[in-house]
């Protein structure tokens, strides 16, 4: 269920905000991005104002990201669960495409109806001794209920548009828009239960020996000193209590033909 092929979802990024895919091989992938996306991306403000006060089209830039561990040595960013780069992405995602709504493109003559489906993609952080994210996308047909995972390798096989197509209708949800959500919600519920949890039992022995510890070097201190041992026995708890927490990156409506 969560994204594993995160060659995938950077390809489908790239692709959905009209970046050339040069390469992409064996964990490899290499981008030719747009002004727009070198401007959100790149962190090139100088360079754009004096181009743009030149009259010139400027150059942006072109992009290697391994994803491959095996690759990690060769010319390239890389890139993986937690690290700046897709924290970036991520955040962009969040800003500017939080919610959009969609139809598939569909040459036809005769009436053909479109059935709503609900897409999210939202990034799940454990949070202990250490730290560890999952990314995950869930589609839901919101007239049948069927659920499917991974909707984003689905979606990028299937033409998309703002309008929809001649001689296509929609067909209406019968599933609430709040219903949608906590059926999805509940299959990440599952999804965590399921999961072992090695992790968050190495963070909370870790947390009983830092306060042993603790508790070992102020047993002699003076009654004073008990409101600083409190103090730092509080920060350790916020440091190595497991949690985990969801956080929607985007989503929308989905107006496709049956799949």
């Amino acid at each position: 269920m969560a994204i594993n092929d995160l060659n995938a979802f950077l390809a489908s990024y790239f692709q959905a905000h009209h970046c050339e895919v040069l390469e992409n091989t064996n964990g490899v992938l290499q981008i030719q991005l747009t002004e727009k996306m070198d401007r959100a991306l790149m962190n090139r403000p100088f360079y754009w104002h004096y181009i743009k006060k030149m009259g010139r089209e400027g150059e942006p830039k072109q992009l290697s990201f391994i994803t491959n561990p095996n690759k990690r040595e060769e010319n390239g960013e890389w890139i993986h669960f937690g690290s700046p780069r897709l924290q970036q992405i991520l955040r962009h995602l969040k800003q500017h495409e939080r919610y959009t709504k969609l139809f598939q493109r569909v040459d036809t003559h005769v009436n053909t109806p479109l059935y709503p489906w609900l897409v999210i993609n939202l990034k799940v952080s454990y949070k202990g001794k250490q730290k560890k994210e999952e990314m995950f996308s869930l589609g839901l047909q919101m007239v049948t209920g069927e659920m499917r995972s991974e909707m984003m390798e689905t979606l990028k096989t299937i033409p998309l548009q703002q309008t929809i197509s001649d001689y296509c209708y929609t067909i209406s949800p019968i599933i609430r828009l709040s219903s949608g959500f906590k059926r999805m919600e509940a299959v990440i519920d599952n999804y965590i239960k399921n999961q072992t949890h090695d992790w968050a039992d190495a963070s909370l022995a870790a947390m009983k020996e830092d306060i042993l510890t603790l508790e070992h070097f102020y047993v002699d201190q003076m009654d004073t000193e008990k409101e600083t041992m409190q103090r730092e026995m509080a920060e350790i708890e916020e440091r190595y209590r497991p949690v985990i927490t969801y956080e929607v990156i985007n989503g929308g409506m989905f107006y496709l033909t049956r799949l």
